[in-house]
């Protein structure tokens, strides 16, 4: 089958015959994609069966949209699909219809110009593209290739050198094009009318069961309980429609922007709307900055840039011109790759930094939804859906209940059938069977637990953005902790620095002051990224506390300053009392002058891929500029001459970062002479980054926050893991790791190094662990690296914890997946890990059913805060779109806070589950009783059950508070357990068995008088004996169960301490005991109550209250939490106890591998030969976790906290 329509002359087309197709794929936002096309027949027998089912059919297609379109829609090919069905990464089902626009003479497109824009030929019938949207992003047909693809920008496929070509600026012709193509430039958030969400409301399944409840209540003539449940749903509508409204108004309040900017046209400069911006466009950043509202790329000049909008860091960037040589022409410009080149939107430009009269110029890269703004705002409107189980069981349970509404309705209709009852009564009864088996009110209620907790959680300081989140919280098996800033002190302390002379380490000095004016001295007060805004000095704190101890000053440059550095310095430093003369005219390459005055001529930002910066410097007097750059050890070392290197180096630096220091390195080099500035400007990195001479190391301390032991301790004494990634160094990261507690003094550290295959050399894996015993005082001993590593003892099996770097972990993913799950569960720290790893670590332990909590403070930790079931960020902001959670309190105190009210959240949610379904099934046996008597609950009585008992009890059930304590013992994360089956079948049990007793108990009375019924007047029948004895028990029954489902101790606080919960039992307890004890006249009448002729049987209904309450505390606390309850029902059902997760079964075959951990310091079978890697097991961890492919990211800051800490 063709592609749509005529290709046009000159071009060949593919033909295609694909259904289907995969988009994005390799992306977070992969997706499938599966081409349909309406059947005229179809449809017509689609709007037949909406007539024929009263409207049933049109529900059911407006709740799935995607069924609608399989019985309107056939399959065809995507060249001749008019809608698509997409299956997103979470196994939703999304339906778009795919548009054609026109290419008219209004927009001047031509299809060269279409072409030049894409890079590709996408029109078809050579005037029109076809094209669908999908959450806000466009994707258009490429006839060519036969697929659908996002429509990009210049953010793909475009060479750096094709940028400058580019600063002239757009004309007016060409951004009208491209605003044709791409649109305005507009994050818009939809505010739908209060009309509309009322009809989307309403058309909720929870509210179209409702109504279809009341309804039928009308019609069966309970007007009063009919009309409280209408104002009560009317309340509930009127709160979620005006809470709904009022949140996407914030949300459109928070996105909206509105600002005039400079843009250069032709050579000049015009203010234009921001919305009218395109790819493409030149943007002129003024002197005191602005906020960007699109992506852009800098091509001139510095910008100091608050990017804390999108990362929650406050620490202020500074960006840098996109290179500009022949070296990286070619290279293909990725806003990932090039984040320190990059504007994103969002952000607020503090100020610029530019040389003379140049202008700071951006190109446009991206605009509306496709910026970095924009897809925040997307996460927001389209979060990622979270499996939670307690609403998967909670469906499982109401068609359950529906199943046994089914039996009930069949039994109504054969017991009115045989009473000769009238058709409308047999309808209406039995219809009403329905209403009162399946409770209608489960999902909110379900809710009200979380919402309290979300409350408590919101006046400690700790905000939540995904409410559902807050149950996943109480089932957390692992949480994982960043290391600086999270559980250390965000600043560092400089220690000291340790000078290298001649390759010699001289002695430490503490006091940085005390240095002469010498190469390392001039490092440390250039080698950074500072800047001033508004005379405060601003940057990262590693390199505010190194230039703080020095005690020089740093200023921005005037434009005498600036004249003296052949106007191109754009910082200058110089040491305290520093008086400026310039007395002297020289040309601008020959400096006489003799001065200590520092000038940086250009800054290399710090690259995770590179894990150094350097800067280019010229000094005052001085004929020729230097470079000097700083970074970690092992990467400055690769750089240095040999010549340069103390011989000891590897044993001052283990030494160092074993006691944990963080410990960078510092280099330079004189430059050629005949270096001028312009080249300077020019020069490739790696050709002046090379053949450099060791200054020294430099010795950071990074204490541990107060509260990080304390808490890390109350965690593993709940048995929660621990794990820490960190983009920090190994030893570091393993020294920080024992200092607070994640690793105990007689826990051994095996580390593992494994080798990719280069060619050359087998894949291999080395198995060596570290020493502990560390000496307070500075290394002086004898000692060496591989002194450190020793082989295992023979003693191997027991209190052993992997510690593995990012390289170690992606070899591990691509050539070893079959041991993932091994490293996964066992490993305890995790070192240099890039964002992206950090990410998939996360998904790792996921994937071996793991419950997950992350707990960071960086931009390079969002990805893996996102993932995780439970990702708590600390921040200054309420809320942070780059999590579930977000803490203002800057500690790691908020992790036991959520896990306290996750656990308070999460058995308050199934204690109501199961009061819920109590309650439907106690009302479900008292109607199947009093319909055999043809009889009936009265309205008020229907009343005083639903709205006294029910809704109180249900409003002021999850009010109760988390226990102080998180114990070992997790609560159960699913109803379809043992306990709560269990818990549920013997309740159900009682409970009938209850009122089935009391009901013959009442025959067997003397005086008891059998119902007659009125056949002309059904509702007379009400008022009997039977119908006010099964009132009374089944009131009693409804108090008793929320008394036995409070469950107190030991995830929240005992139900006394609920006040308001346990004040209202006890009033609804006593006015029932006064209902049931005092023969009230006006109370029985208003209730359609029968007065008993004696006043003894009144006490027979007490003590069957009293014995059913003794019964069900009996079962809820003396049997279910029993184990061998458990054991005995396993027994029963012939089942083997097997692992309940697939993490407890990497477990036991760690446990029953001999081999495990090796012993040998290298070698392990490859992927080639995965038969050698414990195949005796059964559940083998190659099984358990798929081969997957190897994502490393880039880590813009190493740890979140330093652009120069590695």
């Amino acid at each position: 089958m063709s592609a749509d329509g005529d290709s046009g002359p000159g071009v060949a087309y593919h033909r295609t015959q694909s259904v289907r197709t995969v988009l994005n794929e390799g992306e977070d936002d992969e997706i499938e994609c599966i081409g349909y096309k309406r059947s005229v027949l179809r449809v017509v027998l689609c709007y037949i069966g909406m007539i024929w089912t009263a409207g049933i059919l049109w529900l059911i297609f407006y709740w799935r949209a995607d069924w609608k379109l399989k019985c309107m829609a056939y399959q065809v090919c995507l060249s001749e699909a008019t809608w698509v069905l997409i299956k997103d990464g979470y196994t939703q089902n999304h339906v778009s219809k795919v548009q054609r626009l026109t290419i008219d003479k209004d927009s001047g497109l031509t299809r060269e110009d279409i072409k030049l824009m894409l890079r590709k030929d996408v029109l078809v019938n050579s005037h029109e593209f076809r094209f669908f949207r999908y959450q806000k992003l466009k994707y258009i047909w490429n006839p060519t290739d036969g697929v659908f693809s996002k429509l990009r920008a210049l953010d793909d496929g475009v060479k750096s050198y094709e940028f400058f070509q580019q600063l002239q600026g757009l004309s007016e012709d060409e951004q009208r094009k491209r605003r044709f193509l791409y649109g305005e430039n507009v994050i818009n958030i939809r505010v739908r009318s209060y009309f509309v969400l009322l009809i989307q409301e309403v058309l909720n399944p929870f509210y179209v069961f409702q109504l279809f409840s009341v309804l039928l209540w009308f019609s069966d003539e309970y007007y009063y309980y009919a009309s409280c449940i209408v104002i009560m749903s009317a309340g509930s509508i009127f709160i979620s429609l005006v809470t709904t409204r009022k949140q996407s108004v914030m949300l459109r309040d928070m996105v909206a922007s509105s600002h005039m900017v400079q843009i250069s046209r032709s050579g000049e400069e015009f203010m234009v709307d921001e919305k009218k911006l395109v790819p493409g466009d030149v943007l002129v950043i003024p002197p005191n900055g602005c906020p960007m509202t699109c992506d852009a790329v800098l091509l001139t000049g510095n910008c100091i840039v608050n990017e804390s909008m999108l990362t929650g860091e406050s620490v202020p960037i500074t960006k840098t011109p996109l290179p500009n040589n022949e070296q990286e022409a070619n290279v293909i410009y990725s806003p990932e790759e090039h984040k320190r080149h990059t504007l994103y939107c969002g952000t607020q430009v503090i100020q610029t930094r530019y040389y003379g009269s140049e202008l700071v110029k951006a190109v446009v890269v991206r605009t509306g939804f496709s910026t970095a703004k924009g897809t925040l705002v997307r996460a927001i409107l389209y979060p990622k859906p979270m499996d939670i189980k307690l609403y998967r069981d909670a469906l499982k349970f109401i068609s359950v209940m529906f199943g046994i509404a089914a039996i009930g309705f069949i039994y109504t209709i054969i017991v009115l059938a045989l009473q000769d009852a009238t058709a409308r009564e047999i309808v209406l009864k039995a219809l009403d069977i329905i209403t009162i088996a399946v409770p209608p009110a489960l999902p909110a209620a379900l809710t009200i637990g979380i919402v309290y907790a979300q409350n408590r959680l919101k006046r400690k300081s700790i905000y939540c953005i995904s409410p559902s989140r807050i149950n996943l919280c109480g089932t957390l098996d692992v949480v994982c902790f960043d290391k600086t800033g999270t559980l250390t002190e965000d600043g560092l302390d400089l220690m000291g620095v340790v000078p290298a002379e001649n390759a010699r380490f001289s002695k430490m000095v503490t006091n940085i002051q005390q240095l002469p004016f010498d190469n390392l001295l001039v490092a440390m007060t250039t080698c950074h990224s500072l800047t001033r805004i508004q005379g405060e000095l601003n940057g990262d704190p590693l390199d505010v506390k190194m230039f703080d101890a020095t005690n020089w000053t740093l200023e921005e440059p005037t434009e005498t300053e600036s004249s003296n550095f052949d106007m191109l310095m754009p910082t200058i430093v110089k040491p305290p009392g520093t008086v400026q003369n310039y007395n002297e005219t020289v040309p601008n390459s020959d400096f006489k002058q003799v001065g200590t005055e520092v000038g940086i001529v250009r800054q290399f930002p710090f690259s995770s891929s590179l894990q150094r910066m350097s800067v280019i410097t010229r000094t005052l007097g001085e004929d020729h500029m230097a470079v000097y750059s700083k970074g970690a050890p092992e990467k400055i070392l690769s750089l240095c001459s040999t010549k340069s290197i103390p011989e000891d180096f590897h044993k001052m630096l283990v030494g160092y970062t074993k006691q944990g220091f963080r410990v960078l390195a510092i280099a330079w080099k004189p430059l050629d002479p005949s270096l001028q500035w312009h080249k300077a400007l020019k020069v490739p990195r790696d050709d002046v980054e090379n053949d450099l001479q060791l200054l020294g190391l430099l010795v950071m301390q990074n204490k541990l926050k107060p509260e990080t032991t304390p808490v890390i301790k109350e965690l593993i004494a709940a048995q929660i893991r621990i794990v820490m990634v960190t983009g920090d160094n190994m030893l570091t990261a393993v020294n920080v790791a024992r200092k607070c507690g994640i690793l105990q003094p007689h826990d051994r550290v095996i580390m593992v190094e494994a080798l990719p295959p280069d060619g050359i050399k087998v894949e291999n894996i080395t198995w060596t662990y570290a020493e502990t015993d560390i000496p307070p005082e500075s290394p002086s001993q004898e000692t060496s690296l591989n002194a450190i590593i020793v082989q295992m003892e023979a003693n191997h099996k027991t209190n052993y914890h992997f510690a593995m770097g990012g390289k170690s972990f992606a070899a591990i993913r691509d050539h070893y997946p079959y041991l993932m799950p091994r490293f996964a569960v066992s490993g305890t720290v995790f070192a240099r890990m890039s964002p992206n790893q950090k990410a998939q670590l996360v998904e790792s332990l996921q994937e071996l059913e793991y419950s997950v909590g992350m707990c960071g403070d960086g931009a390079n930790d969002t990805g893996a805060l996102k993932t995780a079931h439970a990702g708590i960020s600390l921040s200054e902001a309420e809320a942070s779109v780059a999590s579930p959670f977000t803490s203002k309190i800057p500690n790691i105190t908020c992790v036991p806070e959520v896990i306290r009210e996750g656990r308070a959240a999460l058995v308050t949610s199934f204690s109501m589950f199961k009061y819920m379904a109590l309650y439907s099934v106690i009302q479900f046996v008292s109607v199947m009783i009093l319909y055999s008597i043809q009889s009936n609950l009265g309205d008020f009585m229907f009343m005083y059950i639903d709205l006294c008992i029910i809704t109180v009890v249900a409003i002021f059930m999850g009010r109760s508070e988390a226990y102080a304590k998180i114990v070992t013992r997790k609560p159960l994360s699913q109803l379809m357990t043992t306990p709560i089956l269990a818990s549920l079948i013997l309740q159900i049990t009682v409970q009938a068995l209850v009122q089935t007793t009391a009901f013959f108990v009442l025959k067997l009375q003397s005086w008891f008088e059998p119902l007659v019924p009125n056949e002309e007047d059904y509702y007379a029948n009400i008022k009997c004996y039977e119908t006010t004895t099964i009132f009374l028990v089944s009131c009693f029954q409804y108090l008793i169960v929320a008394v036995a489902f409070s469950t107190g101790k030991p995830y929240t606080k005992p139900i006394y301490r609920n006040y308001l919960y346990s004040g209202a039992l006890v009033v609804l307890t006593i006015f029932t005991t006064i209902v049931v004890l005092v023969p009230w006249d006006k109370l029985e009448n208003l209730l359609e109550l029968r007065s008993y002729p004696v006043y003894a049987f009144r006490g027979v209904i007490i003590g069957i209250a009293v014995g059913n309450l003794v019964i069900s505390l009996l079962i809820e606390f003396g049997v279910v939490p029993r184990y061998w309850l458990k054991y005995i029902l396993e027994c029963m059902w012939c089942r083997e106890t097997k692992p309940s997760r697939k993490f407890n079964a990497v477990e036991i075959e760690m446990e029953n591998d001999p081999e495990w951990p090796p012993l040998e310091g290298a070698s392990y079978p490859t992927v080639e030969h995965p038969a050698e890697a414990g195949e005796d097991n059964g559940n083998s961890s190659k099984e358990l976790l798929s081969n997957q492919e190897t994502q490393t990211g880039v880590n813009e800051k190493g740890d979140g906290v330093s652009s120069t800490q590695f």
